[in-house]
């Protein structure tokens, strides 16, 4: 599989960084994140990962080697209760906020960059390959405008025994593609064809940073090795463009009030997106309306596949006929 195309030459040339972009669908920087801001959110991040017993407690911490006795995933309870904790550390949020970040976005996009504040956790446990992220699209939970773009910032080096991310180069060109419901982050799976020799892959090193389309079609790659593979997904846009409702609230079931308590009171990374003055649009769900309905069929068959949409039918919906539903087809999947 090809690498990744390297645009550190071009990093400081914002011209050349939107044409790539427009035409490739994703930008890849090595050491663009110094690693002395990396580290200290990985060891805290993994010591509430210990805790909760993620982490082998008789290695060292640092070398993050995964108990598999505490596996779990999103959304499930056990598995979001360890990384709120994560969440209310101020380190975490500040990371997608780095100036070597928001600095290279504005020279490509020619505008006020906005973070979202939505910043995402991953915590991918090793061997348990099946709950791989299949190939999707990020617009379906993102909205807003199709010019989002998603950074993934590896907490450590990723070598290819650990996985990382794959990218379909220049498939955010073909629109929105069809789906179904699938195990893994976001629980869809692009069932539309695609173009097998586009799919482009690099180990990364910590501080390495990839950068792509909301359009852009990706999927995981397996955590064969005995390491928690820990990665953020921060998302960013032109303050000018519409933003979904969505993006502004945390990720899961829980509210800033609930992230905030711990930070002093005029930290500038609380609620830093309220001055600006945006064009706020209601989420669609006409999408995850689509993805729940065709695995309420497909729990209703008995298919496994179906597992991830209905714990997320169960934790986040608000539809107690479609969550009692959801509740009895993952008790029959679990007999």
């Amino acid at each position: 599989m090809p690498e990744f195309l390297d645009s550190n030459e071009i990093k400081h040339d914002g011209a050349a960084l939107k044409a790539r972009m427009e035409q490739d669908g994703y930008l890849f920087f090595r050491e663009l994140l110094p690693k002395e801001v990396l580290e200290p959110v990985r060891l805290t991040w993994l010591a509430i990962a210990q805790e909760a017993g993620w982490v082998k407690s008789e290695t060292p911490i640092k070398e993050a080697i995964a108990d598999l006795n505490g596996f779990c995933v999103e959304p499930q309870a056990p598995y979001m209760a360890i990384m709120y904790k994560v969440y209310t550390h101020p380190a975490f949020h500040a990371i997608q906020q780095h100036p070597h970040i928001m600095d290279l976005l504005k020279r490509m996009l020619n505008d006020d960059i906005l973070a979202h504040p939505r910043i995402i956790g991953r915590t991918i446990f090793p061997q348990r390959t099946e709950y791989t992220t299949p190939a999707h699209q990020d617009w379906i939970p993102i909205q807003g405008t199709a010019g989002t773009y998603t950074a993934w910032i590896g907490m450590a080096d990723v070598p290819r025994k650990m996985g990382g991310l794959t990218l379909n180069a220049g498939s955010h060109l073909g629109g929105l593609y069809d789906f179904k419901p699938a195990l893994g982050a976001g629980g869809t799976e692009i069932t539309d064809p695609l173009d097998e020799t586009k799919w482009v892959y690099s180990p990364i090193q910590q501080g390495d940073v990839l950068f792509f389309h909301s359009m852009m079609v990706h999927k995981g790659m397996s955590n064969t090795s005995d390491r928690l593979r820990l990665s953020i997904d921060a998302r960013y846009q032109r303050v000018s463009d519409p933003i979904s409702a969505s993006s502004l609230d945390p990720h899961g079931n829980i509210t800033w009030e609930a992230i905030y308590p711990t930070w002093r009171a005029d930290h500038p990374l609380k609620y830093y997106w309220r001055p600006w003055n945006m064009t706020i649009n209601a989420y669609d769900s006409q999408y995850v309306q689509k993805r729940d309905d065709m695995a309420l069929e497909m729990g209703e068959a008995g298919d496994p596949n179906a597992r991830a949409v209905l714990e997320r039918i169960l934790a986040r919906g608000d539809d107690p006929v479609k969550r009692a539903r959801a509740r009895a087809m993952l008790d029959k999947l679990d007999e």
